[in-house]
């Protein structure tokens, strides 16, 4: 039998950063992952660079049952409290739109800190290692692993949601919660691409690689006067629908069977004011519509628009009225439904999961004495942009603090 003073299941971001200040803290702890390889999420992320915070992260970045759960742990863990973190261990990074941070040279960069930090904490990982059965009596958790039974009075559940399994990802955290009596918010897929019907999307689907400026809005469930999420982002036409950060922004809003509005010429905000600029447009010029159209939108999206309406087809000086506001108000309220998602195999995050209400937002540990969840596995879930690992990071720091030492 081993003991500890905690053990941590799962060797992502949250898990590393977690053993890491904990083993700091002089305490004994155990990491153990089911993977050979740690933080794949990390690696992969960022285009290989790692998006490993945002500059400004406030509560209305996140989603959650509870949107004023993550507030305590952000608020004592910051941006800034990483980025001098980063900036301890020589790792160069750069600002990226919106706020966002990469490091300049690879990933590696922050998983290799994360590693030297729980050096530093003399933390032991054990990987691969597989947990099975999990026990709880006298205070004290049992797990059966690969390499022998373990033994300490606080566990620490950081294995995230059920994205990307290729990289090894399960409802093992889940499965923990659920056992020890915890609601678990039905997981789904976020940030993810969003497709739609064959048939429908057949005059787009040639549009494949295609990227522009959009705005896009999704309905969203309120108590008071329902209200829309807007995202300014870029959207990206695929074969099958539609991607890029404006789509995977909405996405985690998107209701199943609920629709969403595109302004596909965002520099005009309203239907009106496109409306005037085509009315003018026909007064002054006899280009074909669709070249009219490409000072607005890219030239095959513009065609692709044309194609799909007889009266558009010709100059617009000879276009009816009604057809040019019917135009504006298509380009500008684009509605359309999506029929589903491309699932966890494409989503960067799982939305959902071990309900906030079953946590203290102060230090992540559950009704369940000694039984801490940290990370994505919790029910919240970051806007794109560096705030999911941002919550790893504060969801962790939070988690450590609150760990204690055998007396």
């Amino acid at each position: 039998m081993h003991f500890f003073d905690v053990v941590i299941v799962g060797a992502g971001a949250a898990g590393l950063f977690c053993a890491g200040q904990a083993g700091q803290r002089g305490l004994k702890v155990l990491l153990l992952d089911h993977s050979e390889k740690v933080a794949e999420k990390v690696r992969i992320s960022g285009g290989g660079r790692c998006n490993f915070t945002n500059r400004e992260v406030l509560p209305a970045h996140f989603l959650s049952e509870n949107r004023h759960f993550c507030r305590s742990a952000l608020s004592r863990y910051t941006p800034q409290d990483f980025v001098a973190l980063v900036q301890k261990h020589g790792i160069a990074f750069h600002e990226k739109h919106k706020g966002q941070l990469f490091c300049d040279h690879s990933a590696e960069d922050i998983i290799q800190m994360l590693l030297t930090e729980c050096q530093t904490g003399g933390v032991d990982r054990w990987q691969p290692c597989k947990v099975g059965a999990i026990g709880h009596a006298d205070g004290l958790y049992t797990l059966q692993t690969d390499r022998g039974m373990v033994q300490a009075p606080q566990l620490v559940i950081a294995t995230g949601g059920l994205s990307i399994p290729k990289i090894g990802a399960t409802d093992f955290g889940y499965r923990v919660a659920q056992q020890f009596g915890l609601r678990v918010l039905a997981p789904r897929p976020a940030l993810v691409p969003l497709i739609f019907d064959g048939e429908a999307w057949q005059p787009f689907a040639h549009l494949a690689g295609l990227a522009l400026p959009v705005l896009i809005s999704t309905p969203v469930p309120s108590k008071g006067k329902p209200r829309d999420m807007v995202f300014a982002e870029d959207l990206l036409f695929t074969h099958k629908g539609l991607s890029g950060p404006a789509v995977l922004q909405i996405s985690s809003y998107w209701q199943e069977g609920g629709a969403l509005r595109l302004n596909l010429a965002p520099t005009f905000e309203q239907a009106q004011t496109l409306q005037d600029h085509l009315l003018a447009s026909k007064a002054r010029s006899r280009k074909k519509v669709a070249n009219e159209l490409a000072q607005l939108v890219p030239t095959r999206l513009a065609e692709a628009w044309v194609e799909r309406e007889p009266k558009l087809q010709q100059p617009i000086c000879d276009v009816p009225d009604k057809a040019l506001q019917a135009l504006a108000e298509g380009l500008a309220r684009w509605q359309l439904a999506p029929t589903g998602s491309e699932g966890y195999r494409k989503a960067e995050v799982t939305a959902g999961g071990v309900d906030t209400r079953e946590l203290s937002s102060q230090t992540m540990v559950s009704k369940q004495p000694g039984l801490f969840f940290i990370g994505e596995v919790v029910d919240v879930t970051g806007w794109l942009g560096g705030y999911n690992f941002q919550w790893a990071w504060a969801s962790a720091h939070a988690c450590a603090e609150a760990l204690q030492a055998r007396s």
